[in-house]
């Protein structure tokens, strides 16, 4: 186990290069396995129960971001924090924000599982649901909801265990869980034989694990970073710290949920529940690709957060470039796929035809430019690890409110169907120039020093 003079002479000194293969490795297999979940819920449904059941399971959609939004509300915010005050030297205050996002979690929790239990039907009915597909939605939330907080405390307690040092065990967390319910989901759904139910509660249990296993590390009294009751007191100051920089995350989910209540709809009305079950499967396909880039975004979070912390800010840029070039080559691998073995990739999640070839033209459409994606999510996580939240968030609603929402309104009462695929491509487009330019303008400001200081 690394020392804490250790990890903090690495984010300082170790090559970039080396240190973002570190730290973004176990971050991507974390957050790819965090998107498994999901991806082998949908196979197993797919395949096992139906192409209903994979449109019904597209209308939680929806509710399963606003579910990942709280995590990375908590979790980003607070591990870009430890990050920032472990390059100050400042333990204590990093084992109060610890305390405080438990705190935080849990309550976040409690509000938003007891508000779908009350309203679970208005909300599928809201989202595009229809009579053949609210009872497949119903049953698989009404599994999952139990999981939920179990999600919340796994998502962001993992990003702090990266954040604290400790990289590889925050990727054993994820691999724990996605191994127990890769081998439970089908027994659950095919040997049991509880269909959609089972794929929930396959979830449920492997989620639990993870969560068991992420807690006893910072109840650990070997850890770097772990809870102490005296930290157990709210503070304010704290909070707002956590929450200012996690909001940009947060409202990009949140702004996912609305999207996708938005889509659904849309599809709905222009090509009915095979439209909005094509959506399930691109959005599973897309999902994964995205992903990938959170876990770069990760590795280079608490890089790019020490050394601003610590004032080096040749590091810092060397690891932002670096990272938005990876992330465009993954775009650019995930557009290839989408667009020259689009068939191949859908044929996984279903054997319906008719399915397959309407979810063929929406995801060829979708992905149209997704190679220059890449740059903007990395270049807000950039923003978001700084700790300039106002950057971060108005990059983030860029793309997926202030874009797309009238984009949706405008090109399917022009386009039909198609419309709505097209307005994603475009909504990319604009989004991502917005993107170059605010880091265009900000770039004197954030690397002026960058020329005075010694390159390592």
């Amino acid at each position: 186990m690394e020392n804490r003079n250790d990890i903090h002479r690495e984010l300082a000194s170790l090559p970039v290069g080396r240190l973002l293969w570190k730290y973004s490795v176990p971050a991507i297999v974390g957050t790819m396995v965090m998107s498994l979940y999901n991806v082998i819920d949908r196979i197993f449904i797919g395949q096992g129960v139906g192409a209903d059941a994979i449109s019904g399971l597209a209308l939680t959609f929806p509710i399963m971001s606003l579910t990942g939004a709280i995590g990375m509300l908590v979790g980003q915010g607070a591990a870009a924090r430890i990050s920032i005050v472990m390059g100050q030297d400042d333990k204590v205050k990093a084992e109060k924000i610890l305390a405080n996002s438990l705190i935080l979690t849990l309550s976040f929790a409690l509000c938003y599982l007891t508000f779908f239990a009350l309203y679970m039907d208005d909300i599928l009915r809201s989202f595009g649901g229809s009579d053949r597909t609210i009872p497949y939605a119903r049953e698989f939330l009404i599994y999952i909801m139990p999981g939920m907080l179990c999600t919340n405390l796994c998502y962001s307690f993992n990003n702090m265990m990266r954040a604290s040092g400790y990289p590889s065990k925050a990727m054993y967390t994820m691999l724990i869980g996605a191994i127990s319910n890769l081998i439970l989901a089908p027994i659950f759904i095919f040997w049991l034989g509880w269909g959609i139910k089972g794929a929930a509660i396959a979830t449920d249990i492997a989620m639990a694990i993870s969560a068991a296993f992420v807690m006893a590390h910072f109840f650990n009294s070997k850890s770097q970073l772990r809870f102490h009751r005296q930290y157990f007191k709210l503070e304010w100051a704290i909070l707002f710290n956590i929450v200012s920089i996690g909001l940009a995350p947060f409202l990009v989910n949140v702004a996912s949920s609305v999207i996708n209540a938005i889509i659904n709809t849309s599809l709905y009305r222009y090509g009915g529940d095979e439209a909005i079950g094509a959506f399930g499967i691109f959005n599973s396909y897309a999902t994964l690709v995205v992903m990938l880039i959170i876990g770069l975004c990760q590795g280079m979070q608490p890089i790019v957060g020490y050394n601003y912390g610590s004032g080096n800010y040749v590091r810092m840029k060397k690891a932002f470039l670096l990272t938005a070039a990876v992330a465009t080559v993954c775009c650019t691998i995930g557009w290839i796929g989408s667009t020259f073995f689009p068939y191949y990739i859908i044929r996984a999640f279903t054997t319906d035809e008719e399915l397959i070839q309407v979810a063929i033209h929406g995801v060829r459409i979708a992905m149209g430019v997704f190679p220059i994606v890449g740059v903007q999510i990395v270049t807000t996580n950039l923003f978001q690890s700084l700790g300039m939240a106002s950057k971060s968030i108005f990059l983030s609603l860029t793309r997926q409110v202030i874009c797309l929402i009238p984009l949706l309104l405008i090109f399917p009462r022009m386009y039909g169907l198609t419309g709505v695929w097209v307005a994603m491509p475009v909504s990319d487009t604009i989004a991502t120039i917005i993107t170059l330019a605010l880091l265009w303008r900000a770039n004197k400001k954030l690397y002026r020093k960058t020329t005075a200081i010694p390159q390592q």
